[in-house]
């Protein structure tokens, strides 16, 4: 597989030479100063590829573009969109005509992943993202007080969500709010409680169905696009893959995936499989997930969560947690040598090491939560290692 790394520009505490150091072969950026739904040029897409390729001797490329974000009207499927599907059609050319051709986006609605802890403490000091069901109840019944929440959660959650919140600070309460913002990508706003409310009421009546068939026409505007440029577009799964604040997921099971893959069955129409999102559900099996679909497969998020009985999930070691990884490498190893055997030009799967502990030294540098260098160089150390002996072992290719 392509050794690939989030790089999120030049702003980025974590530097290109660094990304270099860890392995990494591939970069996976986007232009995140640019507002959803205006178009990159193909001056700001070049511009990114010259800072990537500067040092000929790193030897990188840009691999894939995560994310390049739907817009929330066309998820909400507001008013006239034919102008918002004209410029991601024109900005998918151009990215095209620079030959960048790999796709990540999501289609979550208001927020991306969403944790209520960003430094959950490790032994020996290190620390973790993690989801705290009862946190998230907290913040849903009592601090964004939604008209039906406590429905939404378990009962014994929703008590011990009423006993945090009676008990807990207004710092507490304030950085609650500001960790699960976090999952939004790039420089964009953060919500505050009333400007979180108004967003949540713009979906008033789009359930499970409707945000569906969205979805389902967003393909069908642009995947005619794609087929004609050689783009693969690869839809990130729900993070975490259940409902929130009651908003509709609808990227969270193998048949989620199923139905969206069939609704629209171009090979373009693809999978960023993200082995952390679908292994904090409970009913997912992720390597029987990557084989039913490993063929739509563009990309690949390799990390691990361990889960609890309560909801509650935290970032394991990339060879720990509930994901059997070497498992999930072999099926991905074995799919690239059928694309090989087949003749397809572009048969290794990019793949990057995902939401890192906080380790060492990075304690205290402002990285992006979930993407500090040492804890990331772990991971992709720890599965080239899984991915050299099972390709030597099975006779694959790398």
């Amino acid at each position: 597989m392509e050794q690939t790394w989030r790089w999120f520009g030049p702003q980025d505490v974590v530097t290109l030479a660094q990304l270099r150091q860890a392995g990494a072969t591939g970069v996976v950026t986007a232009l995140h100063d640019i507002p959803y739904g205006e178009v990159w040029s193909v001056e700001a897409i070049r511009e990114r590829l010259g800072l990537i390729a500067a040092d000929a001797s790193f030897g990188l490329r840009w691999s894939v573009v995560e994310s390049l974000p739907v817009h929330e009207r066309i998820k909400i499927g507001e008013g006239d969109l034919s102008g918002l599907f004209d410029a991601y059609r024109q900005l998918m050319r151009n990215l095209a005509a620079c030959g960048v051709t790999t796709i990540c986006y999501n289609f979550m609605p208001v927020l991306d992943w969403t944790r209520t802890e960003l430094a959950h403490p490790l032994p020996g000091g290190g620390t973790a993202l993690r989801f705290n069901a009862h946190e998230f109840a907290a913040f849903d019944c009592c601090m964004l007080e939604r008209a039906g929440a406590e429905a939404d959660h378990p009962p014994e959650v929703v008590a011990r969500a009423r006993a945090w919140f009676a008990r807990s600070t207004p710092a507490q309460r304030a950085r609650l709010l500001a960790n699960i913002m976090a999952g939004l990508p790039g420089a964009y706003e953060r919500y505050d409680i009333p400007a979180l409310r108004l967003a949540l009421a713009r979906y008033r009546g789009i359930g499970r169905a409707e945000l569906r068939a969205n979805l389902v026409r967003f393909l069908r505007e642009v995947i005619p696009t794609a087929e004609e440029c050689g783009i693969r577009m690869a839809i990130h799964p729900d993070d975490p893959p259940r409902g929130l604040m009651g908003l509709p997921r609808i990227v969270s099971t193998g048949e989620d995936i199923a139905a969206l893959l069939d609704a629209v069955p171009s090979p373009a129409n693809g999978l960023t499989l993200c082995s952390g999102s679908l292994g904090a559900g409970p009913g997912n099996d992720v390597p029987a997930i990557a084989a039913r679909f490993a063929g739509r497969i563009h990309f690949a998020h390799l990390r691990n969560v361990a889960k609890e009985p309560d909801g509650s999930f935290m970032e394991a070691d990339h060879l720990g947690g509930d994901t059997d990884m070497v498992a999930l490498v072999s099926v991905l190893l074995h799919e690239q040598a059928r694309r090989k055997a087949g003749g397809d030009a572009h048969w290794r799967i990019p793949m990057r090491p995902d939401h890192g502990h906080v380790l060492l030294d990075d304690a205290g540098k402002p990285t992006h939560p979930g993407y500090p260098a040492i804890g990331r160089l772990r991971g992709l150390a720890e599965i080239r290692g899984v991915m050299t002996a099972l390709a030597k072992v099975n006779n694959l290719p790398l």
